[in-house]
């Protein structure tokens, strides 16, 4: 167990190492509005519902409330319907837009932030400091927060050295966070996540291999989309779709060799995919020692490099 800074994270790769980051890029979700009523909503959007125009899978903070038929209105230039129930207490709402949906969405949405960050409440500096300099699909409710601890210097010396670095996207959604209750460990399952392997990343990954050079995950779901997309031999093919993978200690690791994280939260199914690739009593060690030496947990916080 080594404790040394992140900028130094090319003494511990070598050339022909593969780094394979996350690119998608966190939506401004959270819309604020109010329903014909006057009574005030918040509505976060998590997932386009496919072939049914601007339809969207969405959380209502206290939706019970908010029934089929309900219209909502976010700003003069958009309104919303909602039109029917999702799975789990989710809404599907139907948006009505008199300009390009994403763009007013800019415009208005608000950062979806963790809760622990000033409340939930975000300000401008996170429309772009919650982002990775990798970003750049848009799709996500959450930051990958593994890649946020990555500079342009940084990358540019690691390629120097030999490194490459891959992209591929995941866009982070609602089952990262779902805790796992009591007695659920075996049963839990993740709700689906888009994620896609470009043949380019697919053909890199695979020849950084051929030559013997390792496969670094840049967080869990850099992990959880190679593994989804990975056979028995240890390939990985291009894909485009959802993956609803769902990883605990008892895994077969197929798809990589080395994993960046942060630091999670307990009963979460990151902590027990780290569980799982690392073994239980080194990352309990690991955390024993970071809360030791006042390292910061969770998403703006510190990280760690497994291999």
């Amino acid at each position: 167990m080594i404790h040394t800074i992140f900028s130094r994270l090319g003494d511990f790769l070598q050339k022909g190492d593969v780094l394979v980051v996350n690119d998608t890029r966190v939506m401004p979700a959270r819309l604020c509005g109010h329903k014909e009523t006057r009574g005030k909503v918040e509505v976060l959007l998590l997932r386009k519902v496919p072939g049914a125009g601007e339809q969207w899978e969405c959380l209502v903070k206290r939706g019970k409330r908010v029934k089929a038929g309900t219209r909502l209105r976010f700003a003069p230039d958009l309104e919303g319907e909602v039109v029917g129930n999702g799975t789990d207490g989710k809404k599907r709402i139907s948006f009505e837009a008199q300009e390009a949906f994403g763009a007013i969405i800019r415009r208005i949405g608000h950062v979806p932030l963790p809760p622990y960050i000033r409340g939930g409440a975000d300000e401008p500096l996170d429309k772009e400091g919650y982002q990775t300099i990798f970003a750049c699909h848009e799709g996500a409710i959450a930051a990958p927060t593994a890649g946020l601890h990555f500079t342009p210097e940084l990358v540019r010396g690691l390629e120097q050295k030999g490194v490459s670095i891959v992209s591929l996207t995941l866009h982070v959604g609602l089952g990262s966070f779902q805790p796992i209750r009591p007695g659920e460990v075996e049963d839990h399952r993740l709700e689906p996540e888009f994620y896609q392997i470009s043949p380019s990343s697919a053909e890199a990954i695979n020849a950084a291999r051929a030559r013997g050079g390792r496969v670094c995950a840049v967080g869990t779901t850099v992990l959880r989309a190679l593994e989804s997309a990975v056979d028995e031999e240890g390939e990985i093919h291009p894909h485009e779709g959802m993956t609803e993978l769902y990883i605990c200690p008892g895994y077969r690791f197929k798809a990589i060799d080395a994993l960046i994280t942060n630091f999670h939260l307990p009963r979460s199914t990151l902590l027990l995919l780290v569980f799982a690739f690392a073994g239980r009593d080194l990352v309990m060690r690991a955390y024993q020692a970071a809360i030791r030496e006042g390292y910061g947990f969770y998403s703006y916080g510190d990280g760690m490099l497994i291999m």
